[in-house]
């Protein structure tokens, strides 16, 4: 258990980087053995959090990511090359989750459902496990440059064990082995079917602000592939019924099977691209 432990934190260092939401507090209520508020966000930065939308609740986010900085002035910093992503979830329960979102970035629609495993005691079970699972429709995808294209070759599939681990009042680490599927794949030798090790931290700098980020490991990408492994940096800060999330990324796409798979950016020559998530329960 130490050497696993060793590893989930020595990860994410390597890459680096109405209910009131304000309610989650940081520190875990003694009538209670479980620990709660591992991650204020859904998402880490890219990467899905275990945290869970509470019972009958909804959640709304917009996630928006500009494109590269890297060409300051010509593209205002990448303001013009803007994509979106609005995504509704709803907690069945407190342990089961469903949603469904529409991204600009090849029109994706996609479809998911997230769902508790274990939790983290205080005085038990070290961590909090959490399953996630979605599938996708790629709406850009060409008939007129892709004359043999059907239905099914717009399909993508994810899916994703999360396990996290509350560390301190202030730290918490996650791993996210991660599988995902796309039916059509832009480079020739690029096997359908991917592999990937997400890992991520969230670091509490105060009680409103926290440091982010999350690295995804890919582990069986074509030798010649242009597309790189999704590094993000990022803060949260919690505002009363929302959190704000604002990072920077190489990865522009904001689904996972876009950020693991089509990261162009690289943060050696400054393409990388800013971002944000704000939250908001119904």
């Amino acid at each position: 258990m130490k050497t696993f432990l060793f590893m989930c934190l020595c990860a994410p260092l390597l890459a680096f980087a109405q209910g009131d939401l304000l309610d989650e507090i940081d520190i875990e209520p003694t009538e209670n053995q479980y620990v709660y508020a591992a991650f204020k966000g859904l998402k880490i930065v890219n990467f899905e959090s275990t945290k869970l939308v509470a019972k009958k609740e909804l959640m709304f986010i917009v996630s928006h990511r500009f494109g590269s900085i890297k060409n300051g002035f010509e593209n205002f910093f990448g303001l013009d090359d803007a994509v979106t992503r609005l995504n509704f979830v709803y907690g069945v329960t407190d342990g089961i989750n469903f949603g469904v979102s529409r991204s600009s970035f090849q029109k994706i629609y996609e479809a998911s459902a997230k769902y508790r495993l274990a939790r983290q005691q205080d005085n038990g079970f070290p961590f909090t496990i959490v399953g996630f699972n979605s599938i996708l429709l790629n709406t850009a995808l060409d008939e007129v440059n892709l004359p043999k294209l059907e239905f099914k070759d717009r399909l993508g599939y994810t899916a994703q064990l999360l396990i996290s681990r509350k560390v301190s009042t202030n730290l918490s680490i996650e791993l996210a082995p991660t599988f995902f599927h796309d039916n059509y794949v832009q480079q020739n030798n690029q096997h359908n079917s991917q592999f990937a090790i997400g890992t991520g931290f969230r670091y509490k700098l105060t009680k409103r602000w926290s440091l982010n980020t999350d690295y995804g490991w890919h582990l069986n990408r074509a030798d010649n592939s242009p597309f790189k492994n999704p590094l993000s940096i990022g803060m949260d800060l919690e505002t009363g019924g929302h959190v704000f999330q604002m990072h920077f990324s190489n990865a522009q796409a904001m689904n996972t099977n876009g950020f693991l798979g089509q990261a162009t950016g690289d943060w050696s020559d400054g393409n990388i691209y800013f971002g944000f998530n704000l939250s908001r329960i119904f």
